[in-house]
């Protein structure tokens, strides 16, 4: 069955359907658009009208790739059956108590069985702890489409490695973990990705492999920025500069370059707690992982506390203080804010009674006021402040000269927090700042 189904895409006898069509879902899509007919589906219809009109909300691939792509996109959940290769690669974000929230997927999978054929092959790419695929999407698939799994139709699974806002590690250059729950759809599922990802395929000795492979990337680099977190608050109590610290330790071939800042996101700063998870219903309670967890969770409120007690050190009143953020999303040169850990330090600092200005060229503006009820200023516009605080490594921001930077501020001492330590210390401290980083 699944073997033949390859063929048939190939040929174009048969189309390959994306559920969910954010940062990893159209990036995919579009590739694999220049090779097969593919059904781009997403249930918000206004982002399907922006891909529609040729625009790219998240800057993934940009507006002359969907203007160019063949891409049918649709938010008709019937559309689906036009296909028999799907992938699902929608978003697996945590509750408040940091508990895996599982809806998206299990609504995309009752979505998805409700029009699903048979001869068809469901590959999952969202980012999940191991069991998932098969203990809760494979029920509700069945459930959902009257068929039998392993008869009626396959699944397998293959862990997204999209890296937003990177132009350099793409889809086409990331070797791509696969799997299947046998050796056909194994087989298949390789063949089809092996069409777009010129880096090739690992094949995965199972899809609980596959999974427990992704989730630990990002915990990896959890742990290791969670450590590089924690020596800057040593070494910034022993007034040592970290980044002169890891410049001088990265001298050995094998030290790893990790440095210290916020981490948020959908990855790195959700996936760990996916697998401790899991692991308590193992009966095994974590400890590195999640201590790891608590030191990065708790970042951006001591960016906000390092901010006050600059702004004291300065002799500028703390209530009323006028400052501002620099930087938004969870990570530079992208416009995505979910889960961003820059929330933290706009909520600390409100709790000290100040209320602080917020500019980000490249977020996107309608879903941080969404999400967070936030509001952006125009760089131009940030004036006479007390303190300013660069939180994200945009390019933006990178480009600042002294003097831009400068213009930024009024009278008094000015208390630059170079977050990401983007600037010369010793350049803004020659100048009479009051110069803080991580």
């Amino acid at each position: 069955m699944a073997k033949d189904l390859y063929h048939a895409l190939l040929n174009r006898e048969a189309k390959l359907s994306l559920v969910g069509l954010g940062y990893v879902g159209m990036p995919i899509a579009v590739a694999f658009a220049k090779k097969l007919d593919v059904i781009g589906f997403d249930l918000n219809e206004a982002k399907i009208g922006l891909y529609q009109s040729g625009i790219d909300p998240t800057g993934e691939v940009g507006n002359e790739a969907i203007r160019d792509t063949t891409v049918d996109f649709t938010a008709d959940p019937a559309r689906l059956r036009e296909a028999l290769f799907h992938i699902v690669a929608v978003p697996t974000p945590v509750n408040d108590d940091h508990t895996p929230d599982l809806s998206p997927l299990e609504s995309a999978s009752r979505l998805l069985g409700r029009n699903l054929r048979k001869g068809s092959v469901v590959v999952f790419e969202s980012t999940v702890y191991p069991g998932v695929t098969e203990e809760v999407c494979q029920p509700i698939l069945e459930k959902e489409s009257g068929l039998v799994c392993g008869v009626d139709f396959k699944i397998g699974y293959s862990p997204e490695r999209i890296n937003p806002g990177d132009k350099v590690h793409r889809l086409e250059t990331i070797k791509k973990i696969v799997s299947g729950m046998d050796e056909e759809t194994l087989d298949t599922v390789a063949s089809v990705y092996e069409l777009v990802v010129e880096a090739g395929v690992h094949r995965a000795e199972s899809i609980k492999v596959a999974e427990a492979a992704k989730v630990i990337e990002n915990s990896q680099r959890d742990i290791n920025i969670a450590f590089m977190n924690e020596l800057s608050i040593i070494f910034n109590r022993m007034g040592i500069d970290t980044n002169a610290v890891l410049a001088a330790a990265g001298t050995k071939w094998n030290f790893l370059n990790f440095r210290p800042g916020l981490v948020g996101g959908h990855c790195i700063g959700v996936d760990p707690y996916y697998l401790t998870y899991k692991a308590e219903q193992m009966g095994y309670h974590s400890q590195v992982i999640l201590a790891g967890r608590r030191i990065n969770d708790d970042m951006g409120r001591y960016v906000a506390e390092n901010a006050v007690k600059n702004l004291i050190a300065a002799d500028h009143p703390v209530k009323g203080a006028r400052v501002a953020i620099l930087g938004f999303t969870f990570k530079e040169n992208c416009p995505d804010t979910r889960n961003t850990k820059v929330i933290d330090i706009v909520n600390e600092l409100r709790e000290y009674g100040i209320e602080p200005v917020i500019c980000d060229p490249c977020a996107d503006a309608a879903e941080a006021r969404r999400l967070y009820g936030v509001g952006f200023t125009p760089m131009e516009d940030i004036r006479e402040m007390d303190a300013v605080i660069v939180s994200v490594a945009h390019e933006a921001f990178r480009a600042l000269t002294p003097e831009q930077i400068g213009a930024f501020f009024g009278g008094g001492k000015k208390v630059l927090l170079d977050v990401k330590g983007l600037f010369s210390r010793g350049e803004y401290e020659g100048r009479g700042y009051r110069y803080w980083r991580l």
